[in-house]
């Protein structure tokens, strides 16, 4: 299976062309959408949920590229966390990762369809006195009133 690449080209004509693979254009697109404040994760499949299982981290998850003839249309799948407002986030992801990509790349974003898989809400954390498993009050000789 051939990985597939995208030629770079410059307006000075210097020897060689440059070559971008997709991945590296999906990783760059990934890392760009997880650092808008509000998104949770992107979305991975379960080869990818696998590998960050055994402590390898998988960036590019939850991205998919298409290469037309005016530039890349980017599809990026996130969960939001709760509480944020999902045009907001949705926009602010459309811009960083076009801006990211034209600025490592200079290729051309023609879209960035965002998707939001889910909402995640923040965990909270209960804190239990072994010494007062059912919350009852006591007196300083330790017994119950």
């Amino acid at each position: 299976m051939a990985e597939e690449t995208i030629v770079l080209t410059y307006s000075n004509e210097a020897s060689g062309e440059t070559l971008v693979s997709m991945r590296v254009l999906e990783i760059i697109a990934g890392l760009a959408a997880q650092e808008v404040e509000g998104v949770s994760r992107l979305r991975g499949s379960l080869t990818e949920r696998a590998q960050e299982a055994f402590g390898r981290r998988v960036h590019g998850k939850g991205v998919e590229l298409q290469q037309t003839k005016s530039g890349l249309d980017v599809d990026v799948y996130v969960y939001l966390n709760y509480g944020v407002s999902v045009p907001k986030v949705s926009h602010a992801i459309q811009q960083r990762i076009t801006s990211q990509v034209a600025a490592m790349t200079e290729l051309q974003v023609n879209l960035v369809n965002v998707h939001v898989q889910g909402v995640v809400s923040q965990k909270t954390t209960n804190t239990i006195d072994v010494n007062n498993l059912f919350g009852e009050e006591s007196d300083t000789e330790g017994t119950k009133k």
